[in-house]
């Protein structure tokens, strides 16, 4: 009996493994102490290298497990495997910077991990308490790392602010997930779909408003105008490796779970409220494009460019197909590699033992260190989706995608907003590549000494980024093989 047990339950083999090596990682940090900070960097890489492999070892057939809460297919621990491959790189580079950073309370790693968990269960998940248990495991990770850094006030700012409107946010979802268990009597996806197929949807006011209610939630949790207001303050309080994750793997997670929410409920309601996922989508594009080009600070100016390149990702749900889901997922993969790319850019940039944070520290950067220079503006140039960079093609895909479903106005807005946040990119080359160095009468130059891991990504996402156009197939065709299936 036993053997059957394990081998039914055995698809959910990686999520065990990464909770219950979390679990022996916090007692040994607790018992440590700070002293065990570089054993728990290790500890935590080899738990995320090793679950990666185990996303693809343990998986068989697709399988629905947990009475029908938790599926396992092969798109999902496809997301899985890159959820972890994100977090990976990013303990890579960031955990040796907590260290210069004098921030070396065990539970940075730890947290990392433990919001890992909540991105692999809100992926697999096919009811809205499974959902929801994933969410709040990413958020409260997500609030207190973002105030890790107590001893600045930016920091512990971040985080309240950050808290605060995440409680607001998961209010929201409740209520949505409230009003759909009334109307249908279940919180499954496969029972909610039944009663919704099988209702009069023209009279059932309370559907609608739930949708709009979940989706509002979520729009909060992607940084999707208009409820970005928290993106760009938690952005610049955040230590940088954090901002690094909030902009990488957590978003990946939540779209990927948006996505299969409106495949297996929400499909019969697109038809009528195609409008709301067009007016996130232009408001986001636009306001990211427009905001982002009177930014001083990179964080900030990253964090509008975090909340355009989300609204392109919403072109992808414009057409519910194998095409449209394959189009988010490489646009959203794309988007995360890229942005840890820059962020470990960011990294290697201090003056005075501390990182840089205005564009105007920038000023005549590849005349110092033309390697980081040239690498930031190769990433900054795919991000502005100027060929023949990796990001040329994903945002080509997701506008396909728009002109397919017929969304032609939409598609061509997207191109506009492209157009204009393109501005503020090359703005930042222009300001590497052409303007003076900063006097060494005023805040001096660049401090010389990058660590190893940081070159590591920046050089290796680079090249990711460079060589797609070499080979453009194996990607893509992946994912679209395995969407397709």
């Amino acid at each position: 009996m036993i053997r059957t047990l394990l081998s039914h339950y055995f698809p959910v083999f990686p999520e065990v493994f990464v909770t219950l090596s979390t679990f022996v990682l916090m007692i040994y940090g607790l018992i440590r102490g700070e002293i065990s900070y570089k054993m728990l960097q290790m500890g935590v890489k080899t738990v995320l290298f090793v679950a990666i492999i185990l996303c693809f070892v343990v998986f068989k057939e697709p399988v629905s497990l947990f009475h029908g809460h938790y599926d396992i297919s092969m798109a999902t621990q496809l997301a899985k495997a890159a959820i972890l491959f994100m977090v990976f790189i990013l303990c890579f580079m960031g955990l040796p910077h907590f260290e210069r950073e004098e921030i070396k309370q065990f539970e940075g790693p730890i947290l990392i991990v433990f919001a890992t968990l909540g991105m692999m269960s809100l992926v697999s998940a096919s009811d809205f308490m499974t959902l929801f248990m994933g969410i709040e495991i990413l958020s409260l990770s997500l609030y207190i790392l973002v105030a890790i850094q107590h001893n600045k006030v930016q920091s512990s700012e971040a985080g309240l602010k950050y808290f605060i409107l995440g409680a607001l946010s998961t209010a929201i979802l409740l209520y949505g997930i409230s009003l759909l268990y009334g109307f249908s009597g279940t919180t499954d996806y496969e029972g909610i779909a039944r009663a919704l197929t099988d209702a009069r949807l023209e009279n059932a006011y309370a559907i609608w408003i739930a949708f709009v209610f979940i989706l509002a939630s979520f729009a909060f949790k992607v940084s999707v105008a208009p409820f970005h207001m928290w993106t760009p303050d938690v952005y610049e309080g955040s230590p940088t490796p954090i901002t690094a994750f909030l902009a990488s793997a957590p978003k990946f997670a939540v779209i990927f779970a948006l996505l299969r929410l409106v495949e297996n409920v929400i499909a019969p309601l697109l038809v009528s409220t195609y409008d709301l996922l067009i007016g996130l989508s232009i408001a986001s594009m636009l306001l990211g494009a427009i905001a982002g080009l009177f930014q001083t600070n990179i964080k900030r100016l990253l964090a509008y460019s975090t909340i355009s390149h989300m609204g392109y990702s919403l072109l992808g749900f414009l057409k519910l197909s194998p095409e449209g889901s394959t189009s988010i997922f490489f646009y959203l993969f794309t988007y995360a590699l890229t942005s840890l790319g820059v962020f470990a850019c960011i990294l290697n940039l201090r003056r005075h033992g501390r990182l840089v944070e205005e564009l105007r520290d920038l000023s005549g950067l590849a005349k110092e260190n033309r390697l980081v220079a040239c690498c930031l503006a190769i990433l900054l140039l795919s991000f502005a989706g100027i060929p023949p960079f990796i990001g040329f093609f994903a945002k080509f895909l997701v506008f396909k995608t728009a002109v397919d479903g017929g969304f032609y106005i939409t598609a061509g807005i997207g191109v506009v907003a492209s157009v204009i946040a393109a501005t503020y990119y090359l703005k930042v080359v222009k300001i590497m590549f052409f303007d003076e160095l900063l006097s060494e009468g005023g805040s001096g130059r660049l401090d010389r000494h990058m660590t190893w891991q940081t070159v590591w990504v920046m050089v290796g996402v680079t090249i990711f980024v460079l060589t797609y156009l070499i080979y453009p197939d194996f990607l893509l065709s992946m994912i679209s093989t395995v969407f397709k299936a």
